[in-house]
C-alpha cells in the first residue's frame, strides 16, 4: 500500500438526505433536522448531504415547505462542516433538462442560500449534461464533486468508469464520487476502480454506496484499503437497509488506524441519540421492505429511494399485489432502453414504464412521454443502443437528435418569470426557480394551499400501511359499486380531490384514465375534432407525464375533468363522439 493509501479518511454524513430519501420517502422535516443539525456539525465531517435529489420535491408536494428556507436554517446551524447536495447535471432537482440561463440561476442562488459542495451527476453518464452546471459551480467558487453514476450492463465496464473519471478530472473537478445508487459495486471492482483512478490521477475519491443487497459495507472496507478518500455513511437510526452503511461503524472500524477518522465515537452518540428520537416519531414511515437486505436489486437494481417510492404509487394504483411483476420488468425495459443506469430520472422513467407495462394490460401499450423524449435522445446519448425495433414502437419514425440535448431549448428564466410574476406568485427571486422546475404544483405552493401531509404513527401504519386508500370496493345487496374516498370524519384525504367525480360507468364515445393520477393538462376543449392517437389529456402519474389518447377520429362532446383533479382508473374523462 503506498503512503497515499494511508490517508485520514473523511466522512459525508447522508442523514438529512439521501437516508431518509431512502428510508422514509424523503419526508423529514426542517423542524426535525435544526436539533439534529447542532449535534451534526461539532462531529468533524468532511460534509453534510443535506440538500438536492428528491428533496426539493418532497418539501413542496408533500410537506408544504420552502426548500430554499430549509437551506437557509441549516446553513445558520452549520458553522463548521460544509453542506452538500446532489446536483442532477442539466435536470438540476426535476426530472428533465431546463435551459442554460435556468441552470446558472439556480447553481448561483443554492450556492447564495447555502451550498458549499455540489455533486453533479448525468443519469446516463453523458458529460455533455454535466459540463454546463460544473463550469457555474466552478464560477462560483463552491467545491465541485463529479459523479460517475454506478451500474454493471454488458456496456459498462471499470476501464469505462476510469476513462470517465479522466473525463472529469480534467473538467477541473475538486473530487470524484463513484455514485452506486442501489448497492451494487463488489469489493474486488470498488478496489479496482479506486485504484484505477487514484494510480492515474491527483484527486479526492468519494464511495456512495447502498446496503440494498447487504454488500455495502464489505465494499466500503475494500474501498478503504484501496485508498478511497471520503465514504458517503448515515446515523445508524437512518442506515441500512436501502440507506447508506452506519456512520459510527465505518468510523469505529479505522479507529487507531492511518486511516482514522479523527471523529469521536462519543459525539457520534450524541447524534445518534437525536436520531432515535426523530426515528420514534417517523416509525410510522418506514417499511419492511425498504429495511431489509434484498439480493433481488442485483438484477432489478432499483436505487433505495425508487423502492419506497415505487412501494407508495402501487399503493396509489391499488396495486400492490402487482410489485414482483413489476420488479420482473423493469430489466426488460433498462435493457430496451439500452442500459441506462437506475438513477434520478432514469430510474422513475424505467420504473414507471414497467409499472405502465404491467397495469396497463400490454407493454408499451401505454408510453410516457418522458420514455418517448429517453428514446428521441433528449436526455442524452443512451449507453448502449437501442434496437430498431424498440424504438419504432416508442417514437415511430420520429426523429433522434445526437446534439446536446440543452442546445434545442431556448431561454426560459425571463418567460417564466414573467408568467409566474403575473400570476401573483412570486415573492422572491428563489420562487421563480421553483415555479419554473415544478409548474404543475408549484401555484398552489406559491399560494399558501397546499398542506403538510400528516405523518402516520406506528399503529396507523399496522392498520392502514403508508397511505389511506383513494378508493375501496363495496357490495349493496350483491351488486358491487367503487367507492372514492374522499374523507375520513371531517378529514379530507391528502390529495383527494373534493370535486365531483368522474363517471365510471361506459358512456359511448367515453375516453377512460388507465390508472390514477392527476390531470396535469386538458389539450382539448368541447366541440374540437380530433384525430385517433391524438393526446387529450395529460395525467401526472407517478412524477412522470402519462398522455391519454383518442381512441378514434370524432369530436369531444364532454369534459368531465379539470386540470388540478385527482382520477382513477376507469373514471371517464371526456367524451368523443
Amino acid at each position: 500500500m503506498s503512503s497515499d493509501r494511508q490517508k485520514r479518511l473523511y466522512i459525508t454524513d447522508t442523514t438529512l438526505r439521501d437516508a431518509h430519501q431512502s428510508l422514509i420517502a424523503t419526508r423529514m422535516r426542517t423542524e426535525d433536522m435544526i436539533p439534529l443539525t447542532r449535534s451534526i456539525d461539532k462531529a468533524g465531517f468532511f460534509s453534510v448531504e443535506a440538500w438536492g435529489g428528491a428533496t426539493f420535491d418532497s418539501c413542496i408536494r408533500f410537506l408544504n415547505e420552502d426548500p430554499w428556507e430549509r437551506l437557509q436554517k441549516l446553513k445558520a446551524e452549520l458553522k463548521h462542516t460544509p453542506i452538500q447536495m446532489l446536483l442532477r447535471g442539466q435536470n438540476l432537482v426535476g426530472y428533465r433538462h431546463y435551459s442554460d440561463d435556468v441552470v446558472d440561476r439556480f447553481v448561483d442562488l443554492a450556492h447564495k442560500n447555502g451550498v458549499d459542495i455540489f455533486r453533479v451527476f448525468d443519469a446516463l453518464n453523458d458529460i455533455r449534461n454535466m459540463e454546463r452546471p460544473m463550469t457555474r459551480v466552478k464560477e462560483t467558487g463552491a467545491h465541485l464533486q463529479g459523479t460517475i453514476s454506478y451500474t454493471t450492463s454488458p456496456v459498462h465496464s471499470v476501464r469505462g468508469f476510469v476513462d470517465l473519471a479522466r473525463e472529469l478530472y480534467a473538467r477541473d473537478c475538486d473530487s470524484i464520487c463513484i455514485k452506486d445508487m442501489a448497492g451494487l459495486i463488489m469489493p474486488a471492482v470498488a478496489k479496482e476502480l479506486i485504484m484505477g483512478i487514484k494510480d492515474e490521477m491527483d484527486v479526492l475519491v468519494n464511495l456512495h454506496s447502498h446496503c440494498t443487497s447487504g454488500i455495502a459495507p464489505m465494499s466500503y472496507s475494500a474501498a478503504i484499503d484501496a485508498g478511497v478518500d471520503i465514504l458517503d455513511t448515515a446515523m445508524s437510526p437512518f442506515a441500512l437497509g436501502t440507506s447508506q452503511p452506519p456512520t459510527e461503524s465505518v468510523v469505529a472500524s479505522v479507529q487507531g488506524t492511518a486511516r482514522d477518522t479523527g471523529i469521536n465515537l462519543m459525539d457520534l452518540r450524541v447524534i445518534r441519540n437525536e436520531c432515535l428520537k426523530i426515528r420514534n416519531k417517523y416509525e410510522g414511515l418506514f417499511t419492511p421492505i425498504a429495511e431489509r437486505v434484498d439480493s433481488d436489486v442485483l438484477i432489478y437494481q432499483l436505487p433505495g429511494g425508487m423502492i419506497t417510492n415505487l412501494v407508495s404509487q402501487l399503493q396509489d394504483q391499488d396495486a400492490l399485489d402487482k410489485m414482483e411483476a413489476v420488479l420482473d420488468e423493469i430489466p426488460r425495459v433498462r435493457q430496451d432502453l439500452g442500459y441506462p443506469p437506475l438513477v434520478t430520472p432514469t430510474s422513475q422513467i424505467v420504473g414507471t414504464q414497467a409499472v405502465f407495462n404491467v397495469l396497463t394490460g400490454g407493454r408499451y401499450k401505454t408510453i410516457s412521454n418522458e420514455v418517448k423524449d429517453y428514446v428521441k435522445g433528449q436526455y442524452g446519448r443512451s449507453p448502449g443502443p437501442i434496437s430498431d425495433e424498440i424504438r419504432t414502437i416508442i417514437i415511430g419514425d420520429e426523429e433522434v437528435i445526437t446534439v446536446r440535448p440543452a442546445d434545442l431549448l431556448a431561454p426560459m428564466y425571463e418567460k417564466m418569470k414573467a408568467e409566474a410574476t403575473g400570476a401573483g406568485l412570486i415573492k422572491k427571486e428563489e420562487d421563480v426557480l421553483t415555479y419554473i422546475l415544478y409548474p404543475a404544483i408549484a401555484p398552489s405552493f406559491l399560494k399558501g394551499e397546499r398542506k403538510a401531509e400528516p405523518i402516520p404513527s406506528a399503529v396507523q401504519k399496522k392498520e392502514t400501511s403508508l397511505s389511506m386508500p383513494s378508493s375501496m370496493q363495496v357490495e349493496v345487496d350483491g351488486e358491487t359499486f367503487t367507492v372514492r374516498i374522499l374523507a375520513i370524519g371531517d378529514q379530507p384525504v391528502e390529495g383527494k380531490q373534493k370535486a365531483a367525480e368522474p363517471p365510471k360507468s361506459d358512456i359511448p364515445g367515453g375516453v377512460k384514465s388507465n390508472m390514477q393520477g392527476m390531470v396535469l393538462k386538458i389539450m382539448v376543449g368541447r366541440g374540437d375534432k380530433v384525430k385517433a392517437g391524438d393526446t387529450l389529456v395529460v395525467l401526472e402519474a407517478m412524477k412522470m407525464e402519462n398522455p391519454i389518447s383518442s381512441p378514434r377520429d370524432g369530436v369531444v362532446k364532454e369534459i368531465f375533468v379539470d386540470a388540478g383533479d385527482t382520477v382513477l382508473a376507469g373514471d371517464v374523462l371526456l367524451v368523443v363522439e
